[in-house]
């Protein structure tokens, strides 16, 4: 069941305040934020914003750090040198949370029916042993950036639902495992089709199944925030959410429902470019920005069944405290929630 929050009432506030074409909140004016970042379409939201000036328009001055595995962005957002960020749920994060560091306060990238999501891929030497199926991989090695990651989150829901085992290898970077899987010396991973499908298109990696075949509402990636800045910068806060969300619509609008065409599909995709493969020219990165396609929760909406299952699981598996109550991980006052 939805609700809405204070966050969505002062959001609608905001909304008809930039329409008589008031000032953002003197409060944020010029306001000093550092966000986190994946290089990955995932993080559209964040990406649109910036580059069409909604941050700027929310009286927030951004700057984008970027990332290469979920747990170091934890920690820089408990440290205080990152503001906010979208992430994978991790175990260290959940740690921190307990600390009193951090709070979840968003839902970003979700699974969903009907759009296609992550893909479990396995090498060309596991494929060509006859391993076609997520079931067939009783055994065999899963590559993973850090325990706890979620990679592991993944990988380790389809064995209990397929009744099988696999050998987790923790590989700290995802281009790490993109490495050790084509060259076969890890079995099996689970990534974004922005990644998956392009790696199996080389033929040194195959798709054998769907994340969401296990996992059909998954949380992928969530936003999140210091508890100092959850607690006591709200209006920074909900600025900052507006101006993210505002993104995100700009990114469904685009490239799932496709409201401005074939333009507006070209548009976004070079408007990505700039963050998402920058290594290689338009051309050869468009393809790939159009496979990572997948719904960003709109208004950064929460599905905290989702969350509530992934800490469930770091809890079963021993990552974390046992004791961690789910309120210590979400703050749920700022946006819509799902499942709570």
């Amino acid at each position: 069941m939805s609700h809405l929050t204070r966050r969505q009432t002062l959001g609608g506030l905001a909304a008809s305040a930039a329409a008589l074409g008031l000032a953002a909140p003197a409060i944020a004016q010029g306001r000093k934020i550092t966000l986190g970042a994946l290089p990955f379409t995932s993080h559209a939201g964040t990406f649109v914003a910036a580059e069409r000036g909604y941050f700027k328009d929310a009286g927030l001055d951004v700057d984008l750090r970027f990332f290469q595995a979920a747990q170091p962005m934890a920690v820089a957002i408990a440290s205080g040198d990152v503001d906010y960020a979208v992430t994978a749920i991790s175990g260290g994060l959940v740690s921190l949370a307990d600390k009193g560091a951090i709070k979840v306060i968003g839902g970003a990238l979700q699974e969903e029916p009907g759009i296609d999501g992550q893909k479990f891929l396995v090498s060309d030497a596991a494929f060509q042993a006859g391993i076609t199926e997520p079931g067939m991989l009783d055994g065999k090695s899963f590559g993973v950036t850090q325990a706890g990651s979620s990679f592991h989150y993944m990988g380790s829901k389809m064995a209990a639902a397929e009744g099988i085992s696999l050998s987790f290898k923790p590989l700290q970077k995802v281009g790490a495992i993109i490495g050790a899987l084509k060259s076969g010396q890890i079995d099996a991973w689970s990534i974004v089709p922005h990644i998956a499908k392009p790696l199996s298109g080389s033929g040194a990696v195959h798709m054998i199944g769907n994340v969401s075949d296990y996992l059909p509402d998954y949380q992928v990636t969530t936003v999140f925030t210091s508890t100092v800045n959850a607690g006591e910068e709200k209006q920074m806060t909900q600025d900052y959410l507006a101006a993210y969300s505002k993104g995100v619509a700009d990114y469904n609008a685009a490239m799932i429902a496709r409201s401005g065409g074939e333009e507006g599909v070209n548009e976004m995709v070079a408007l990505l470019h700039k963050y998402v493969y920058t290594d290689r020219p338009l051309e050869k990165a468009a393809p790939s920005i159009i496979n990572g396609t997948m719904r960003i929760n709109e208004g950064a909406a929460m599905n905290v069944a989702s969350v509530r299952d992934q800490l469930e699981w770091f809890q079963s598996e021993g990552l974390v405290d046992a004791d961690i109550p789910l309120d210590a991980l979400i703050d749920t006052s700022y946006v819509e929630t799902a499942g709570a």
